[in-house]
């Protein structure tokens, strides 16, 4: 079973809380009525083509990393696991603040070029993040590696030898923080791969 496959299935784990497709593609699973009416646990987009990438590309000045690319045109265009504990960044493709587009990810241009934290090299390429404090995961174009760092200072706190391993190791962390409904076990257990003080 290749990693996407691992993905899925831990993704799909919640599937009997509801499954649902969105207008835009998006895939919803696991109705949150704990959080909010319209909530639901994890969001799977739909794949971006190669003139999306192109497009990506060209805004961002640089290559897509490899890893990455295969994941936003393989899998899904950014993701969202429990209701953005963690996240992974995409091409937004309509603004706004309806539920529609509220079903989009979060945009990869934010953390890459408008909010770029401070000591980040150019190989640096974010894809993601927390939502306990605002951290962020980028990929090393050079080594690619994965690391973790905080919102503000890209100086890396915590690694992975690569993006398949983060992705397979981070999804069953985090759910092993949540109950069988998604209700988080302990609200005071930071959901980061480790605790920034």
């Amino acid at each position: 079973m290749n990693y996407l496959e691992v993905l899925k299935k831990g993704l799909y784990k919640f599937e009997d809380l509801g499954v649902q497709k969105s207008e835009n593609g998006a895939i919803l699973i696991g109705k949150a009525p704990h959080i909010a009416q319209l909530a639901w646990l994890n969001k799977i987009y739909p794949i971006l083509g190669d003139k999306d990438i192109v497009l990506l590309g060209k805004e961002l000045k640089r290559e897509i990393p490899k890893d990455y690319k295969l994941f936003l045109t393989n899998f899904s265009n950014g993701l969202n696991i429990f209701v953005s504990t963690f996240s992974l960044h995409g091409l937004r493709k309509e603004l706004g603040r309806s539920v529609e587009a509220s079903r989009q990810p979060f945009s990869i241009f934010t953390p890459n070029l408008q909010e770029r934290p401070k000591n980040a090299k150019d190989n640096y390429f974010f894809i993601g993040g927390y939502n306990w404090d605002g951290s962020k995961l980028y990929l090393d174009s050079v080594t690619n590696k994965v690391h973790y760092c905080a919102e503000w200072d890209a100086t890396s706190l915590y690694e992975w030898n690569s993006f398949e391993e983060m992705i397979i190791s981070e999804i069953k962390r985090i759910t092993s923080l949540f109950d069988e409904k998604g209700v988080v076990l302990d609200k005071n257990k930071h959901t980061t791969p480790i605790e920034i003080l």
